[in-house]
């Protein structure tokens, strides 16, 4: 009889390495090692050889890349995404993306489970797992790290070494980079290890060889820099006049906002599962583009369906960061959000200037900003008759002198 497939998402990172080794012995079956290129770069070499070495029947690593800026970062950033005022999301984002593709694999080789190297601590293994849930529940989730026969097989990373040693799985676990790393097109993240003091200042100056993507904003270039973005109902289709897909856009912001040091957070976050975590993100061309974006919605979005999507960015970031992309609630959500983004159109112009996104100026010819009405001078138009404030401030300040009344009566 054949052999029972096992689709696993696989980095070629320690972990995942005596992941794979571990689910083909314990499992004995086929192991099918997937990998995700959605803009790791150079983290991708190799990878191909050291699974087959590693003991993975076949090897897909699919460039996902313009999937990812196209039919998840655009449609966040539409939504105003900004999870605890301060994280864009970049790991959640990816994960359904990953998560997604697994599923079709899975399929398309007859698997009958998928498997991850995420820790029960984290959120990752939510965001996969409801995926899965979401667009293939027949099929099943395999979680080590979850598994008490793992767990006590590996209680410790010297023991994963070790295993690794006697396998002849080459693996890289250095004691100089104490903490977890994941990148992407979006961003990347820095965890764990040295992280875990909340006290710990990863932005002083010894500490600035962690970083990948940004110099710091004491080490960008002393003379400012004015790029344009230009939008079509919501979506950045554009940078200084030259048309880009979306890819092309987030790989030159990204180059952009990393020359002027822009896009590091470093934040205490309330994961899913219920405890905190510290975390450090890169994220520069997500920043410019966040910015521009909200820029360019100033000046063409109603404010009535403005502060209406807005009511509802908390909740749309935390179905993100939760793992519920594929929900339909998340979906219902992004309906109203394209309703909302048709007029979003026009051009942006930013100043950049250590770590700075600085609004320079936004144009539109659907522009809801009318100089004539807003002007401190006479108006021409004779749109806006002032005196009409005085019945407009009185009947808003009727209910508020009913209650001082009911108030003051109480007192007395």
């Amino acid at each position: 009889m054949a052999k029972e497939k096992i689709v696993l998402a696989y980095s070629g990172g320690l972990d995942t390495s005596v992941i794979l080794k571990w689910l083909k012995e314990t499992y004995d079956a086929e192991i099918i090692a997937f990998t995700a290129d959605i803009g790791q770069k150079d983290e991708l070499d190799g990878l191909e050889e050291k699974a087959l070495a590693t003991g993975a029947s076949k090897v897909y690593i699919d460039d996902l890349r313009a999937e990812f800026a196209k039919d998840f970062i655009y449609p966040m950033f539409q939504a105003g995404t900004l999870y605890e005022g301060q994280y864009l999301l970049g790991t959640s984002i990816a994960r359904p993306l990953i998560a997604k593709r697994m599923v079709d694999i899975a399929r398309a080789e007859g698997a009958t489970a998928i498997a991850h190297g995420a820790t029960g601590k984290g959120n990752d293994q939510v965001r996969f797992e409801l995926t899965a849930a979401a667009l293939a529940p027949e099929i099943g989730v395999i979680a080590p790290w979850r598994l008490e026969a793992f767990r006590e097989q590996f209680p410790g990373r010297a023991e994963m070494i070790a295993y690794a040693e006697k396998h002849g799985i080459p693996v890289t676990a250095s004691a100089a980079k104490p903490y977890s790393t994941d990148r992407n097109l979006l961003h990347i993240s820095f965890e764990s290890g040295m992280l875990e003091d909340p006290w710990f200042d990863p932005s002083a100056e010894e500490n600035e060889d962690m970083y990948v993507l940004s110099v710091s904003p004491e080490r960008a270039p002393d003379q400012a820099e004015y790029v344009e973005l230009t939008f079509e109902q919501g979506d950045c289709v554009a940078l200084n006049g030259e048309a880009l897909s979306p890819l092309e856009v987030m790989e030159k912001l990204n180059e952009l906002g990393g020359k002027h040091g822009i896009g590091r957070v470093d934040m205490v976050e309330n994961r899913f599962v219920g405890m905190k975590s510290r975390g450090v993100y890169e994220t520069p061309g997500g920043t410019i583009l966040f910015t521009a974006h909200r820029k360019m919605e100033s000046l063409t979005m109603d404010r009535e369906v403005m502060h209406l999507r807005d009511s509802l960015i908390a909740k749309y970031s935390q179905l993100v960061y939760n793992g519920f992309w594929f929900a339909p609630e998340r979906l219902a959500l992004q309906a109203l959000v394209a309703e909302s983004q048709k007029n979003v159109s026009g051009v942006v112009r930013l100043k950049l200037y250590k770590g700075n996104v600085i609004g320079a100026g936004v144009k539109s010819p659907v522009s809801l900003y009318n100089p004539d009405i807003a002007t401190m001078e006479a108006d021409p138009s004779q749109a806006y008759d002032q005196g009409d404030a005085t019945g407009f401030i009185r009947l808003n300040a009727l209910r508020l002198k009913v209650s001082s009344g009911v108030e003051q009566s109480k007192g007395e």
